[in-house]
């Protein structure tokens, strides 16, 4: 996106705590995105770019967000990174079931090698500097005005809400859509080569699939819609995944990419499927085996 120009970060600055989730002035660059304080120009500025970046293209990049808090952030996912539940799978982009009573070759019966791990939400301690910003309220009311919305949530999925994604040498994140509308990313470490991301933005709807659409693009019979995103370390991303098709490609070299989600919700009470949760963690908690389709969904899109 178009950010206000950078100043350097002040060595000296005090650490700002401006709600729930503690201090992160040492973790976020304050003078370039001021979330202490939210009636600056400044911060204005961001969020009116983010907003028109996402309009047109459903996604929108703020560099250089956790400029003072990579190296720190980043040791804590390097050292979460074995905690990451990996098995060589196979998924469609829905992560659903098979469907026989679908024809061969449609969407939801195209099953893709999925073998990158993830770190559940339930292994990341509450005093890291992920949790940090995850629960800070001025965190959340920041991607809350971005996105357009007077408030957003925390994920109330214990596994989901806050997540280490782990792509190593020779794996990638297949083709598929995200169960929340919008996500909340960045990247802590990138690989030697590979791991690039890829996606089509609003390629579905929430009145229409677009199964022909999506299709093409899995199949690779048509790149005429994906689009690529340089991300550095320290970047954040903030995306419409439920919408968009995406994926990370193959992965390069020992050096692991890992990043960080972090998981919000225009509703509250969100909670994936039992089914996405043994996909991504190998593992469903109570929560999970309660509830049939996600709690808190709008729409009813395949997840």
């Amino acid at each position: 996106m178009s950010s206000t120009p950078k100043t350097a970060h002040a060595p000296d600055r005090p650490l700002a705590d401006v709600g729930n989730g503690g201090n992160i002035g040492n973790i976020v660059d304050l003078d370039r995105y001021p979330l202490d304080r939210p009636d600056s120009t400044d911060l204005r500025g961001a969020v009116q770019s983010c907003r028109a970046d996402l309009q047109a293209q459903g996604c929108s990049v703020l560099q250089g967000f956790f400029a003072p808090g990579i190296e720190a952030m980043r040791r804590e996912a390097v050292e979460l990174s074995p905690r990451a539940w990996f098995k060589e799978r196979f998924g469609n982009p829905y992560s659903s079931p098979d469907d026989p009573g679908l024809p061969e070759g449609h969407p939801v019966r195209t099953f893709l090698k999925r073998d990158q791990g993830f770190v559940a939400g339930d292994l990341i301690g509450r005093t890291t500097a992920l949790r940090r910003v995850y629960h800070h309220a001025g965190f959340r009311r920041f991607i809350a005005a971005c996105m357009e919305l007077d408030e957003i949530h925390e994920y109330a999925d214990p596994l989901g809400c806050l997540v280490v994604n782990v792509i190593r040498n020779g794996a990638c994140h297949p083709w598929h859509f995200d169960t929340n509308e919008f996500v909340v990313s960045a990247l802590m470490q990138a690989p030697q080569a590979g791991g690039e991301f890829e996606y089509c933005p609003g390629i579905r709807s929430p009145e229409n699939e677009n199964f022909e659409r999506v299709g093409r693009v899995i199949r690779d019979e048509d790149r005429s819609e994906v689009r690529k995103l340089g991300l550095q370390p320290g970047d954040i991303q903030l995306f419409l995944g439920r919408f968009a098709l995406h994926r990370v490609t193959q992965v390069e070299g020992p050096r692991p990419r890992l990043s960080v989600i972090f998981a919000y919700a225009k509703t509250p009470g969100m909670i994936a499927t039992a089914e996405r949760a043994r996909h991504l963690f190998g593992r469903a908690s109570e929560v999970h085996l309660e509830r049939g389709r996600p709690s808190g969904r709008a729409d009813t899109l395949i997840d």
